[in-house]
């Protein structure tokens, strides 16, 4: 299991970043609007703050020799470490947990964050998920 210490300070202070975005989106709009509103609105706020950002990051799969080059399609890709899955949804769900544990188990990101903006108050939103290491 991952510890909160193998996720480098570097990183906790880059996912603090996001979440203040978030708090101030959610402050701005509220809940109930499209997904797609919210991640546009990340987007715009994190290139404000001068963080790279990648918007429907496709990333590859690879079973033995067979590839599917478009297979995942991320959210968002902060600074090539964090993995940002936004929903706007009554509630996140088992499933919403797996899929992004699965993207952190395929692409070798240490941390992910399961944004729900459907809620009253951000903080009951949030999920992070940090990369399950083998030992």
């Amino acid at each position: 299991m991952t510890e909160l210490n193998d996720i480098t300070e570097e990183t906790n202070k880059l996912s603090k970043e996001i979440l203040d975005c978030c708090f101030y989106i959610h402050t701005k709009l509220g809940p109930g609007l499209l997904e797609s509103v919210y991640e546009d609105c990340l987007f715009h706020f994190l290139l404000q703050r001068k963080i790279n950002v990648e918007k429907q990051k496709t990333l590859p799969i690879k079973i033995d020799d067979f590839k599917i080059p478009t297979a995942l399609r991320l959210d968002l890709l902060v600074e090539d470490q964090i993995i940002v899955e936004l929903k706007s949804v009554e509630r996140l769900l088992p499933l919403h947990e797996a899929q992004l544990h699965t993207y952190l188990k395929l692409s070798g990101k240490p941390l992910g964050l399961l944004l729900n903006f459907n809620v009253k108050s951000m903080k009951d939103g949030i999920k992070r998920i940090a990369m399950t290491k083998q030992r």
